[in-house]
């Protein structure tokens, strides 16, 4: 057994004892006041652990973003971790039930996020010195597609040598994630023009009948050959049954593997013409997260983990899955970028988010033996 493992399991209890408080700080996206206070709880913990003082980033509508810097060096080493989570107050209690600990944004990801500290903590205590930098950025608005926190992400990446991501790994095997689709929103508006259904029909142009034509050509762009997957999620319109629909609208969802994919589809979308004479369209979106896509040094990192796991005592492997992260943003910009280093656990977004409590300082040891190889 490792030193630094040895050290981690003797202290399983603080570890889980850090994540439960953190978790207990619940962190919904759209609440600003309770996302702050996890913030301060942050705050509070680097300085106990280390007496570091995080820069934070202030935000008006959402919470703060927040930044520590351990150790000192010409490189960089950057640790992405979310604080938001998808849950409303009081929505998923935090629950013990034998090994598995239940709460929100525990497995999704506040479980990566204390590993990589106590990770931090396991050097710090052990007196193994890093000749480098480690960043660690809390942002307050990644479930909602990082829209404020992006541009801190992107410069601090470009500092950087290498980019860890906390985020959880494949449910149930534990896999790192190597590759993630991208993704893009849009919103399609259809103007056609009212009339009454019985008396004017004829002076009708149906709003509805025109937002179904473009829905069939949107779905028909999906090609799982390429990886490439085209959904229009929401659709609605019209006022009353007996009134021709002057409007409909629907949102549009597709999710790629590749760059030039994206902005095929973009490009497609953005091009959408009507189908019925008289009727109008106003398409708004973006490509809200660059795929990331698996390269060589991505393949360099993987082997380096999972060599680093086999003498920790068990097999690592590695996936491509369909949801985005911190990490597209950060590998779009050439970084090499390993995501998939938190607990082990299932559920992200469901009732049954958990992770292993047993677990925990094994995956810890795998992020502190990187801090201390890369």
């Amino acid at each position: 057994m490792s030193q630094i493992l040895k050290y981690l399991e003797q202290n399983k209890d603080n570890i889980f004892n850090s994540l439960e408080r953190y978790v207990k700080k619940e962190s919904p996206s759209n609440r600003k006041d309770l996302t702050d206070k996890c913030g301060q709880f942050l705050q509070d913990l680097f300085m106990e652990y280390f007496g570091i003082k995080g820069e934070v980033f202030a935000q008006e509508k959402t919470g703060n973003h927040h930044k520590f810097t351990y150790g000192i060096g010409d490189e960089q080493i950057l640790i992405l971790c979310h604080m938001d989570t998808v849950w409303d107050e009081g929505q998923l209690p935090f629950k013990i039930e034998g090994n598995k600990a239940y709460g929100p944004g525990i497995f999704d990801m506040k479980g990566g996020a204390i590993q990589a500290i106590w990770a931090v903590k396991a050097l710090q205590d052990l007196n193994i010195k890093l000749d480098k930098k480690v960043v660690f950025l809390f942002n307050s608005d990644e479930e909602i597609g990082s829209p404020t926190s992006r541009p801190i992400i992107e410069e601090e990446a470009k500092k950087s040598k290498v980019v860890l991501v906390a985020e959880p790994p494949e449910e149930n095997t534990g896999a790192l994630k190597t590759a993630r689709k991208g993704l893009g929103i849009f919103q399609l508006k259809v103007k056609g023009v009212a009339a009454h259904a019985g008396n004017h029909h004829d002076q009708g142009i149906n709003a509805l009948e025109e937002l179904a034509h473009q829905i069939l050509y949107l779905q028909s762009l999906t090609d799982y050959s390429l990886g490439s997957t085209v959904s229009v999620g929401v659709a609605r319109g019209g006022t009353r049954c007996n009134v021709v629909p002057a409007e409909a609208y629907a949102e549009i969802d597709f999710r790629v593997t590749k760059v030039s994919e994206a902005e095929r589809l973009e490009k497609l979308i953005r091009g959408l013409t009507p189908k019925l004479k008289g009727t109008s369209l106003e398409i708004t979106g973006e490509v809200n997260r660059p795929p990331m896509e698996r390269t060589a040094i991505t393949g360099q990192l993987v082997e380096k983990a999972q060599k680093i796991a086999q003498n920790l005592g068990y097999e690592l492997t590695e996936t491509s899955v369909g949801g985005g992260s911190d990490g597209n943003f950060t590998a779009a910009l050439g970084i090499p970028t390993i995501d998939g280093l938190g607990a082990f656990g299932a559920g992200p977004h469901a009732e049954h988010e958990h992770i292993i409590i047993d677990e925990l300082p094994r995956r810890t040891a795998l992020i502190a033996h990187l801090l201390q190889e890369l």
